[in-house]
């Protein structure tokens, strides 16, 4: 038995927590499906760059995992749904077999919609039929597994969120996904600052509750005297940044940033367009005017770290992003409010520590300390990826809220942006 899965069981495996896994997997699934019921079938077969999944992709794949993980080496007697899906929605799992090309998921026409809604049916019967009868001997590694599996369901909803709004940009209609509501048009708060104590502090998940494997061990580390903003850059705040010309001065951006930039002729934020002198933004609710006070989002890490430098400060390093979370409780702008979309900040202190976008650090996506993969193919969730990719914290307006915590590392290249990313700043004392 894991580490992992120690921390999140307890000693016994009662009913009731058996009949709380059966819901929660209910309720974590029906939301998936939940997200795509807007879409069209034509739409989920959609893919706009090698990055992005079709939805149809992503309702298939989290169906295998559970299929490869939990009902092929649990459930006595289990038949796949096709084995041919073995293969078409493996994601990188080379433990696993074979798999489809990333980029080329969207040249899939078949198997159709439909059916990928059938297999998900077949999945969620025999998971229901798994839960019921497994032993008590496998049951602490099949609860981790499914727990596992649930959060990483989770995952998906958020990239289905993301790479629907990335597809919907690519339509000339602009499809609206969801009506958000009213804009909110209030000013934003002066952006403050609050400091931080430096000296030994340690950073990790630690206590009850599931984590990821990355997220450990719990360790110490070294942090000068800091400062933390009381809230994300905005949408004003950036435009006065593009206004002193800044995509055009390289002194602003580091080699590879500014290379970036040149290649992709970058000027603005991702989703961005001039029309008739005003910058206007796609959304999940469809086209709309820049709002000066909701965070900016969609940058890459490259834009955040010029921002930054233009500003006369920098980003935060993951450890003093969770120091500074550790103690907050989650709330926010998260997925459930249904709007997904970044929110003007409100409140005092340090505020939109969660939810709303994605916030960039300065550090590289690494092992900590002693880190040490979970066991088998399961272990190629995060680790493998611990090269070449930047840390962000604290989710976004597209991530749960029973998935995010303050030890959470998100990890992208340094040049994406379809993600709900954004920009908080950082500062010495003094």
């Amino acid at each position: 038995m894991s580490s992992t899965a120690d921390q999140m069981l307890g000693n016994e495996a009662s009913r009731s927590e058996r009949q709380a896994l059966v819901m929660r997997y209910a309720t974590v699934r029906s939301t998936s499906e939940r997200l795509c019921a807007p879409l069209l079938a034509e739409d989920c077969c959609m893919q706009t760059m090698a990055d992005v999944s079709p939805p149809k992709w992503h309702l298939a794949h989290v169906s295998w995992f559970f299929e490869t993980f939990l009902l092929k080496p649990y459930l006595s007697g289990y038949r796949e749904f096709d084995s041919h899906f073995a293969v078409l929605f493996n994601s990188y799992y080379e433990g696993a077999g074979a798999m489809h090309p990333r980029a080329q998921r969207g040249f899939m026409s078949r198997p159709p919609l439909e059916q990928v809604y059938r297999y998900r049916q077949h999945i969620d019967e025999h998971m229901a039929l798994l839960m019921e009868t497994v032993t008590e001997d496998p049951w602490r590694e099949v609860a981790f597994r499914v727990i596992l599996g649930l959060h990483h369901e989770q995952q998906h909803q958020e990239l289905l969120l993301t790479d629907i709004k990335h597809i919907f940009a690519s339509q000339p209609l602009r499809p609206v996904y969801c009506d958000a509501g009213p804009e909110a048009s209030s000013p934003t708060g002066v952006l403050a600052w609050h400091e931080y104590s430096g000296g030994i502090h340690e950073i990790g998940h630690h206590g009850a509750g599931f984590c990821y494997d990355n997220e450990t061990p719990r360790h110490r580390v070294y942090l000068e005297d800091f400062q933390l903003a009381s809230r994300p850059i905005t949408n004003g705040e950036y435009l006065e940044f593009m206004g002193d010309d800044a995509y055009r001065r390289p002194e602003l951006w580091l080699a590879e940033g500014w290379r970036t930039v040149r290649e992709r002729r970058w000027q603005a934020p991702l989703y961005w367009e001039c029309c008739d002198g005003r910058w206007h933004y796609m959304t999940l609710s469809g086209m709309r005017a820049v709002n000066e006070y909701e965070p900016v989002c969609h940058v890459s890490y490259y834009e955040a770290d010029a921002y930054a430098r233009w500003a006369g400060k920098r980003l935060p390093s993951e450890a003093e992003w969770e120091m500074g979370a550790q103690d907050v409780a989650v709330g926010g702008n998260l997925q459930e409010s249904g709007r997904y979309h970044p929110a003007p900040a409100r409140g005092t202190g340090v505020v939109q520590l969660y939810g709303d976008v994605w916030e960039w650090t300065q550090s590289p996506y690494v092992a900590y300390p002693g880190f040490r993969p979970l066991a088998g193919t399961l272990g190629e969730y995060n680790g493998k990826f611990m090269c070449n990719q930047i840390v962000l914290r604290g989710g976004s307006c597209a991530t749960p809220a029973d998935h995010i915590r303050a030890s959470y590392r998100n990890f992208f290249y340094p040049a994406d942006r379809w993600q709900f990313s954004g920009i908080r700043l950082a500062d010495e004392c003094g």
